[in-house]
């Protein structure tokens, strides 16, 4: 094993004893966690430890910096603005705002070296919606951010190590679970900003149903991850997650992990890591870019929950990775799918450990005229393919409900809402969407789904579905089929639809790395004949640059934002319903 790693929970010099995230505030939970010997390690490109910190060294660190938060004559409830890098600063800034009383907002780092315009508008933006009164990120951001900020000169706005310079204040406040623990900004809303309330009482019952029933934490259980720490994913279940359980955690820089895909396995394999979650697009990558050479020095028995989440799961895209890695030891069974959002703090639901992905088939003509989920046969050539997601984490529901807002019986489709202790207090400056949002109670995810045994089954987004001639149909179906095309990868179509005088044009969007004019022209009528073969629609098939299509910063397909380019370049007034087509 490279480097220096902290020990697992059940070493001999680990005397403290395991709680799993039975706390009432994040505070609590550090201060407990300090007592052992577990901690957090960041790799380098190489795998090699780059910094170690025990979960005791941050908990000084992060009380050392809300002491000078303070004398920064910040008031409990005040927001503090945190460039959320895979850094230990973020860390140690994140949990000094929960020391010092303060409200933590973690923000986007930029996509790449390329979008300084874009990232400083984002910035703005939601610099207007939170409004904090600090600044703390790496020297690297901080001119994105004094640009962002403008006149706005009562910030402070500096690195963790230049607060050291500050006046301390020794007294912290006393931290109340229904204290604000931080703002987190959901994925698509770097544009209209939507910061979900997090409170200290939701943050820890998502952590406690993540770290016991949806992982079901064993001693001796290590994790490692990729994802950002702007993400949900990333900061609850992999920054909070394993602090409240006392766990060793490892991370590799996102950035590192899409240039290398390869390192989050070597990591894995080295360190013995059980517990690793990723979106789809995640595995996919390992699956087409490792090498055989790579592959030949993995052991990858020791994965014990491979979690699958934050966008629609493709069993096919799993199965791939699943035979792709088998004599690197990989355990199918590992598989655990999920399904959950920031406005429940993270998890809803998670898939039942150690049976891998459970899939339901469905009698697609059904789902798309009568919104019901009837099975029929895996190779029934009418059939289509949801995930299970699993049951409710306990103390949490959830209720299908038609358009008029009824509860609906199991297996038919509607819209998903849940109530439980994990549920956002609303979003911050934002009456109109939290009523939006909340009602009575209950939380409008805005996704479709349904029940089965009490299993949940996600079938997309309520604000994606195309509605075609009565027919409903999703678009990531469209996008699965385009994207079996040998040529073409996941992630290279977007599908959206365009409200015409007529009827509605379905638009698919490809990104292409075809330049020779008559193999696009060849790709496009295969598409197009493919997709009237399977769905009995004729698509508009546009041919588009590679890198191209528009995702939010969680890699998820923003589909608004390609409707709203594409009726940009063509010059359509969105508020009037002739359309020209092109």
């Amino acid at each position: 094993m490279d480097g220096c790693f902290f020990m697992s929970a059940t070493t001999a010099k680990q005397a403290l004893n395991q709680r799993l995230a039975d706390f009432s505030t994040l505070v609590e939970a550090l201060d407990y966690a300090a007592s052992g010997r577990t901690g957090m390690n960041f790799y380098d490109r190489h795998c090699q430890v780059s910094t170690a910190i025990e979960y005791a060294t941050l908990r000084s660190n992060a009380v050392a910096i809300a002491q000078r938060l303070i004398g920064l004559k910040l008031k409990k409830g005040d927001r503090v603005a945190l460039i959320a890098d895979t850094h230990p600063s973020f860390i140690e800034s994140f949990f000094a705002c929960q020391y010092a009383g303060l409200v933590a907002v973690p923000l986007l780092v930029p996509s790449s070296l390329g979008s300084h315009r874009s990232y400083v508008d984002k910035l703005k933006g939601l610099f207007a919606n939170c409004t904090p009164s600090a600044v703390l990120g790496l020297e690297e951001w901080l001119p994105c951010v004094r640009e962002a900020l403008g006149n706005s000169q009562q910030v402070f706005v500096g690195t963790v190590a230049q607060m050291s310079d500050l006046p301390a204040v020794q007294e912290l406040p006393v931290v109340e679970p229904q204290d604000i623990a931080y703002l987190q900004y959901t994925s698509g809303s770097t544009r209209f900003p939507r910061g979900v309330i997090i409170t200290q009482r939701a943050v820890m019952a998502n952590v406690r149903g993540i770290v016991v029933e949806g992982i079901g934490v064993r001693p001796g259980d290590r994790c490692a991850s990729w994802l950002p720490f702007y993400h949900d994913m990333g900061l609850v279940g992999f920054v909070l997650a394993p602090m409240a359980a006392q766990l060793t955690v490892d991370y590799l820089h996102t950035r590192d992990f899409a240039t290398r895909p390869g390192q989050w396995l070597k990591l894995i394999s080295q360190n013995r890591v059980t517990i690793s979650v990723a979106p789809p697009f995640g595995y996919d990558l390992c699956t087409r870019r490792i090498r055989d050479s790579e592959k030949a020095a993995l052991d990858l028995s020791c994965w014990r929950v491979a979690g699958i989440g934050a966008e629609p799961v493709r069993a096919s895209v799993l199965n791939r990775f699943a035979q792709c890695f088998l004599d690197s030891g990989f355990d199918p069974a590992a598989f655990t799918p999920c399904y959950g959002l920031a406005e429940s703090t993270l998890a809803v639901s998670f898939a039942r450990r150690g049976v891998g992905v459970l899939v339901d088939h469905v009698d697609r003509q059904v789902v798309e005229h009568q919104l019901r989920a009837q099975t029929v046969a895996a190779d029934d050539p009418g059939s289509c393919a949801f995930t299970n997601c699993g049951a409710p984490l306990s103390g949490h529901r959830v209720e299908i409900r038609n358009a008029l807002g009824r509860v609906v019986a199991e297996r038919e489709i509607g819209e998903i809402f849940v109530s439980g202790p994990s549920v956002m207090a609303g979003y911050f400056n934002d009456p109109q969407n939290t009523r939006a949002a909340l009602k009575d109670g209950w939380l409008d995810t805005g996704d479709l789904g349904y029940l089965s045994g009490g299993e949940l089954h996600i079938t997309g987004r309520r604000k994606d579905l195309l509605i075609v001639r009565g027919r409903n149909i999703w678009p990531q179906d469209i996008e699965y089929l385009v994207e079996s095309e040998p040529d073409l990868r996941p992630g290279d179509a977007i599908v959206f639809i365009v409200p015409g005088d007529d009827e509605p044009q379905v638009v698919v969007q490809v990104q292409c790395r075809i330049r020779e004019p008559q193999p696009r022209e060849q790709l496009v009528r295969t598409l197009v004949a493919k997709i009237i073969s399977e769905f009995g629609l004729a698509a508009q098939v546009d041919l588009v640059p590679p890198h191209s299509l528009p995702r939010t910063s969680s890699g998820k397909p923003s589909r608004a934002e390609a409707l709203e380019r594409f009726m940009a370049q063509a010059n359509i007034d969105r508020s009037c319903p002739a359309l020209e087509q092109t």
